[in-house]
């Protein structure tokens, strides 16, 4: 075997021992702050569920309550939470997704009562335009709150749009798309949740 034989072996035995070590102090690192990871997570997502559902309309444990839909009645629902009161379902959380935002889909999570008071509405994940679009972001404008306690009735569903398009939301200066997708898809999504109530109630039964 040639010393340049001999060098690169060591070398690579020295680089493998080194993997090794960093495997294994990843490994340590991972197991060390799994749970903390976990329960960031948890909190984050409970915080987000208490802005469109407040506390006091559920007593179960809510955020462990979630479902994920496998029925065509409930098409473009993605989870949904429920809320329950002594028993009794008092509220949904559910995410949705509007299809036609400016730059593609926006997520975002609906607090909504079975008789059709949208109790809040918050964005998850959005592509929209910095400085136009985001607006959408609690963070950025106030806008997103014009659907806390809005009811969704048979006779009101033209309220449920732009201004622009003769409803009663306000559009942003210079972007409309925005604002008009997610209207539109709170209006769509809330309306197939409650014309869905007896499956809705049949589902909460087997969540309990």
């Amino acid at each position: 075997m040639s010393v340049m034989t001999k060098i690169s072996s060591r070398y690579g035995l020295l680089l493998g021992f080194c993997a090794l070590i960093c495997t294994i102090i990843s490994t340590g690192v991972y197991s060390l702050t799994k749970n903390q990871i976990e329960e960031a997570m948890l909190a984050q997502q409970k915080d987000l569920l208490l802005q469109v559902v407040p506390q006091n309309y559920f007593d179960n444990d809510f955020v462990q309550s979630d479902l994920v839909p496998q029925t065509e009645q409930l098409q473009g629902i993605q989870k949904i939470y429920f809320a329950r009161k002594a028993g009794q379902l008092t509220a949904y959380a559910y995410e949705t997704t509007a299809p036609d935002g400016y730059s593609g889909n926006i997520r975002m999570l609906v607090g909504l009562t079975p008789s059709g008071e949208v109790l809040g509405v918050r964005v998850i994940e959005h592509h929209e335009t910095p400085g136009l679009g985001d607006k959408i972001e609690l963070r950025i404008s106030n806008w997103i709150l014009s659907f806390s306690n809005k009811w969704l009735k048979p006779d009101n569903l033209n309220d449920w749009a732009v201004k622009k398009d003769g409803g009663k939301f306000d559009q942003f200066s210079g972007a409309t798309i925005t604002p008009r997708a997610m209207v539109n898809q709170v209006r769509r999504s809330a309306q197939i949740m409650l014309d869905n109530s007896t499956l809705l109630q049949q589902m909460a039964a087997q969540e309990k």
